[in-house]
C-alpha cells in the first residue's frame, strides 16, 4: 500500500466526503492501522480525534468509528497511546462516556481504558480532568460486561500519588477493593498494591478493614499468580501492622498460604512471608499456628525454606508470651538435628534461635536436656564465625544457670569460646548489645502511625 497516497485521499475524504464514506472509511482505517508507518499514523490522530466532536458537524456513527479506529491504534504501542492523549482525546473520550450507553459506551471505556493502562501521561492527563469520580460513578453503575473496563481504568489512575491521596475524600475505597477482585490479573495487582499503599496510614487502614479489604486480599493471595501474591502479601502485611487485626487476618486463613509462600522458590515471597509471620505472632495464638508450620517445614528437604523457617523462629524465641511457644511447638529436637546435618546456612539460622532460646530459663533446660551441650561444643570449633558466636551466645547462658553451669566447664578450655566471651561482655558493657531482630517491634510500635505521631 502507498500509504502516503492513503493518507492524503483519507484526509481528503473527511474534509468533503459524505457521512457514510467517513464512516467506513475510518472503520477501514482502524482495521489497517497496525502495518501503518509511525509517521502515517501521527499525521491521522489528529483528524480521528477531531470527528469525536460532534460540533464539527458529525454523528454518532461517526464517532463510534473514530473511537474504534484510536482504540486499534492505541493498542499498537505505548508511543502511539501518548501520541493520542496529547492530541487532546482523554477529555472528549470521558464526556462521551459520561453521555453514551449500550454499545457506544461500551467502545469507549474500552479505547479509554487502552490509553490509560499503560501510558502514566494518560493517567494524569485523565486525573488532572477531573476523571476520578465520574470513573467511580460509572463503574459503581455499570453492567457486569463494562465493571471490569472501569476497575482497570480505576486501578491504573491510583497509581498516582495525588489520585490515592482524594480517593478516601470522594468515598472511593469500597470500588478500590472491588478492583482487587475482577478484571485482569494485572489490573487486581495493581488494586492490591494501592490498598497496601493507603494501609500504611490508621485512619485508611481503619476504613479499608472495616470494609472487607482482608478477605479481598488474602483471596488474591490464594488465587493469584506471583506478583498478585507478592503484592497482596505486602499489603496484608502492613494491614496487618496494627494490634487490632493480627487475629482476623489469621482467623480468615492466612497463615498457611504464607506459610505456602515461605516454602515456594521466589525469593522476595519468603521475605514477606517471614516479615508478616513475626507481625502475625505477636498474638499468641497466631505463634502457635505459625510455630506449627515452620516445624514442619524444618522437617521437610526444602533448604531454602528451612533457612527461612529457622529465621522466623529465631524471632518469636524472643517474644513473651504465657507459653514458651517455640518448645510447645517441638521445635527444640528438630533445631538440634539441624545444628548437626543442615546446611551453612539452616545452620547458622538454626544456632541463632537456640542461643535467643538461652536466654528464657525453661527453654534453657528443655535443650539442656535434649542434649545441646555437646553439639555446642563441637560447634565453637566450626569456621563460620556466626555459628561459633550463637553457640558461645548460649554457652554464656548456660554458665550463667547455677543448675547447668558445671555442664558447660568444658567450655572454658576452647580458646575461641573465651575470646567470644570477653568480646561480647565488653559490648554488653558499652550497652552495644541489642535485639538481634529489627523486625521485633513492640506493642507501642505497632499502634503508632507517623501520620498521627
Amino acid at each position: 500500500m502507498d500509504w502516503e497516497k492513503a493518507s492524503d485521499a483519507y484526509g481528503k475524504l473527511i474534509k468533503d466526503g459524505n457521512e457514510s464514506m467517513k464512516v467506513r472509511a475510518t472503520i477501514e482505517l482502524g482495521k489497517l492501522s497496525k502495518d501503518a508507518p509511525e509517521a502515517i499514523i501521527e499525521r491521522i490522530v489528529p483528524l480521528l480525534v477531531n470527528l469525536l466532536n460532534l460540533s464539527t458537524g458529525g454523528s454518532q456513527l461517526l464517532q463510534e468509528a473514530a473511537v474504534f479506529s484510536l482504540r486499534s491504534i492505541a493498542h499498537r504501542c505505548d508511543k502511539f497511546c501518548i501520541c493520542i492523549g496529547d492530541g487532546g482525546a482523554i477529555p472528549i473520550l470521558m464526556r462521551l462516556l459520561l453521555n453514551s450507553q449500550g454499545r457506544f459506551q461500551r467502545l469507549v471505556v474500552k479505547c479509554l481504558r487502552e490509553l490509560v493502562i499503560c501510558t502514566p501521561s494518560n493517567r494524569i492527563i485523565l486525573a488532572r480532568n477531573g476523571g476520578l469520580e465520574p470513573i467511580l460513578n460509572l463503574m459503581s453503575s455499570s453492567s457486569q460486561y463494562t465493571k471490569p473496563y472501569f476497575a482497570e481504568i480505576l486501578s491504573s489512575l491510583t497509581l498516582l500519588r495525588e489520585v490515592r491521596r482524594i480517593i478516601i475524600n470522594v468515598g472511593g475505597l469500597l470500588s478500590l477493593i472491588e478492583c482487587a477482585t475482577i478484571g485482569m490479573m494485572v489490573s487486581r495487582t495493581r488494586a492490591a498494591h494501592a490498598l497496601g499503599l493507603l494501609g500504611m496510614t490508621r485512619r485508611s487502614r481503619r476504613l479499608l478493614v472495616d470494609l472487607g479489604v482482608i478477605p479481598v486480599l488474602i483471596n488474591l493471595l490464594r488465587e493469584g499468580d506471583m506478583p498478585a501474591k507478592l503484592v497482596s502479601g505486602n499489603a496484608l502485611g502492613i494491614i496487618s501492622s496494627h494490634l487490632d487485626y493480627l487475629r482476623p487476618i489469621a482467623q480468615e486463613g492466612a497463615i498457611p498460604i504464607f506459610a505456602q509462600l515461605l516454602e515456594g522458590s521466589e525469593h522476595m515471597g519468603k521475605e514477606i512471608a517471614e516479615d508478616v509471620f513475626c507481625i502475625l505472632a505477636v498474638a499468641e495464638e497466631n505463634a502457635v499456628a505459625i510455630a506449627g508450620h515452620l516445624v514442619r517445614i524444618l522437617q521437610g528437604s526444602n533448604d531454602e525454606a528451612k533457612a527461612a523457617a529457622a529465621d522466623v523462629l529465631w524471632d518469636l524465641s524472643s517474644y513473651k508470651h504465657s507459653i514458651s511457644v517455640v518448645r510447645a511447638s517441638g521445635a527444640i529436637p528438630v533445631l538440634l538435628e539441624l545444628l548437626q546435618d543442615g546446611n551453612a546456612d539452616v545452620r547458622e539460622k538454626a544456632s541463632g534461635a537456640v542461643a535467643q532460646l538461652s536466654y528464657d530459663e525453661g527453654d534453657r533446660g528443655a535443650l539442656a536436656q535434649a542434649g545441646i551441650i555437646p553439639i555446642l561444643m563441637n560447634l565453637l570449633r566450626e569456621d563460620s564465625e556466626e555459628l561459633k558466636d550463637n553457640a558461645a551466645e548460649a554457652l554464656i547462658n548456660f554458665s550463667e544457670d547455677p543448675l547447668l553451669r558445671d555442664m558447660i566447664s568444658g567450655a572454658f578450655d576452647i580458646p575461641s569460646f573465651r575470646n567470644i566471651q570477653d568480646r561480647l561482655a565488653r559490648v554488653q558493657s558499652s550497652d552495644e548489645h541489642t535485639v538481634r531482630s529489627l523486625r521485633l517491634m513492640s506493642i507501642e510500635q505497632f499502634t503508632w502511625d507517623p501520620q498521627f505521631g
